[in-house]
């Protein structure tokens, strides 16, 4: 028992962990040299320079950014994972913005922001998915908690498909402080939740709006809710009644593109 122990201790010291500012995998890695300032250094796999590798070592030469070949161990050491593709890439520490910056990027586009609130999601999948959806529908940025929920991991950035490299996310401290700062500057609070009066399709989404989307299991924290304005529920008509997260995001999102096109007048 005492052996198999310290064997066990030994695979947890030693298991690759998921490090933020990586991103794996080709597709990811391509959507992150369209804006190569953000890319320090990228790992190939030595010896697999094929496909869309042979792509991607020309971009970087290009853009003067640094290429490293590695063994197999290094790239899933660096991505936690060995669904790397053989390449992985190194973001440079600006890959997080502040609240504010959000803020500028609507004004900027001179629309009512429109901000994505990920309350605690622990599952990189739905993580990656929330923000390639906030990047589809033109979101201004997602938020995340700085110690509960995930970061910006590789297995975030891949499910992403490189939406990471386009999309503001900001790290906060406090979730419930944050969304009392947006609301005394305009905004109104959005929250998930099946058990909730209001139905989604019926509530005004064409102003200033952050969309609070609650973790997999437990949905929104209790302080986070308590700082919504609405609490919003999908319907269900089928035997389940409740969505994956990243579903969720995606309709609530989408019916937020869908009422502030109708309200400018197109269809």
């Amino acid at each position: 028992m005492a052996e198999r122990k310290r064997r066990s201790d030994f695979e947890d010291r030693n298991k690759p962990e998921l490090q933020e500012g990586v991103v794996a995998g080709r597709n990811a890695v391509l959507e992150a040299l369209k804006r190569p300032e953000g890319v320090e250094k990228i790992f190939i796999l030595r010896g697999g320079h094929e496909g869309s590798i042979v792509r991607i070592i020309a971009l970087a030469k290009e853009k003067k950014i640094n290429v490293q070949e590695c063994d197999r161990v290094k790239l899933e050491f660096l991505t936690g994972s060995q669904n790397h593709q053989g390449v992985a890439a190194y973001l440079r520490q600006k890959d997080y913005c502040t609240v504010d910056d959000i803020l500028a990027c609507a004004r900027e586009r001179g629309e009512p922001p429109l901000i994505v609130v990920a309350d605690e999601i622990a599952d990189p999948h739905n993580l990656g998915a929330i923000i390639r959806t906030a990047d589809a529908c033109g979101a201004h940025g997602v938020i995340i908690p700085r110690h509960r929920g995930v970061g910006v991991t590789p297995a975030v950035s891949k499910s992403s498909a490189g939406a990471v490299v386009h999309v503001n996310i900001a790290k906060v401290t406090n979730l419930s402080q944050t969304l009392a700062e947006l609301k005394e500057k305009g905004l109104w609070v959005y929250g998930t939740d099946g058990a909730a009066r209001d139905c989604v399709f019926d509530v005004d989404l064409t102003g200033p709006a952050a969309i609070v989307i609650g973790s997999e299991g437990a949905g929104m924290s209790r302080l986070v809710s308590e700082h919504c304005d609405f609490r919003l529920k999908i319907p269900m008509y089928g035997e389940v009644n409740s969505l994956n997260a990243s579903v969720a995001a995606g309709v609530l999102l989408f019916e937020t593109v869908r009422q502030r096109r109708f309200s400018k007048g197109v269809l």
